[in-house]
């Protein structure tokens, strides 16, 4: 879904792009991480460092030393957050270094699916801190080392599992896994639901607690045993990724007892914007 009109709403808005799961877990569920990206040659070919969140609820950043940030978590609602994210990252580039963006919603531009180069991959960096918002060069002052560890404080550990794709381990009351995954929505709940009747929807010894929707994407959600590390999930997650991949593909009928083992998943999800 490369193109829309500027009045449509866009189910899937990062649909089309490198890792779409992994961008839909940087809006969503990680606190802090950075990837990578490049616009087109139309737009300079320049290396953007996309991200969970910048200061001041900035949506992009053209730092001093040259460096562009665009934030996931820094858009509001639009009926095309692709094409917002867009319009922040252009005005971003165009703007001289030291320049924060806050834009509202455009009416009209290209999206993310025009202006990024579509063949860099999507890599995330988990990061215990926003050190990154600063220059290399930069001044810390003690107000700026209190701000940033101010900010560090707020962050939900998190690790990004290494084994599968866009699933990432985190710690609050207990520890947690959420797995953001690229299927249409109704395979995936059907395929949780074949899981779930034969009760075979857990793994690690964790149990699988629900899912949330975002960005036209299903993330299921499994609470762990406690004190469970992410490293002890690396083989259990890969072992697991088989046996959904198996109910992904199944194409018969739910049964039964899968009509309701999926009631109760939908009763149960939540829509994040």
């Amino acid at each position: 879904m490369a193109s829309s009109s500027a009045t449509d709403f866009v189910l899937r808005p990062f649909e089309g792009l490198p890792g779409e799961p992994d961008w839909v877990a940087l809006r969503e569920v990680v606190p802090a991480a950075t990837a990578t990206a490049r616009t087109t040659a139309e737009h300079g070919s320049r290396d953007v460092v996309v991200t969970t969140v910048l200061p001041g609820g900035w949506q992009a950043l053209h730092r001093e030393d040259g460096t562009v940030l665009l934030a996931l978590q820094g858009v509001g609602a639009s009926d095309d957050t692709s094409r917002y994210l867009a319009a922040a990252l252009l005005e971003a580039l165009a703007s001289e270094p030291g320049t924060s963006v806050l834009i509202d919603p455009p009416t009209a531009g290209p999206r993310l699916q025009d202006a990024l180069d579509l063949t860099v991959p999507f890599e995330v960096t988990v990061r215990d801190g926003f050190e990154y918002w600063l220059d290399g060069g930069a001044e810390r002052t003690d107000e700026v080392e209190a701000s940033l560890q101010q900010a560090a404080e707020s962050i939900i550990p998190t690790v990004k599992l290494a084994s599968v794709p866009s699933a990432y381990w985190c710690r609050m009351n207990r520890e947690f896994l959420r797995w953001a995954l690229p299927e249409d929505e109704d395979t995936v709940i059907d395929a949780l639901a074949r899981l779930q009747a034969r009760r075979a929807s857990g793994f690690a010894g964790g149990k699988f607690v629900g899912a949330f929707r975002s960005s036209g994407l299903v993330v299921p959600v499994w609470e762990l045993p406690r004190g469970t590390e992410a490293a002890d999930l690396e083989e259990p997650a890969a072992a697991f990724k088989a046996t959904l991949d198996e109910a992904l593909a199944a194409d018969v009928p739910l049964d039964a007892n899968e009509r309701r083992a999926r009631a109760g998943i939908v009763a149960r999800q939540v829509t994040l914007r």
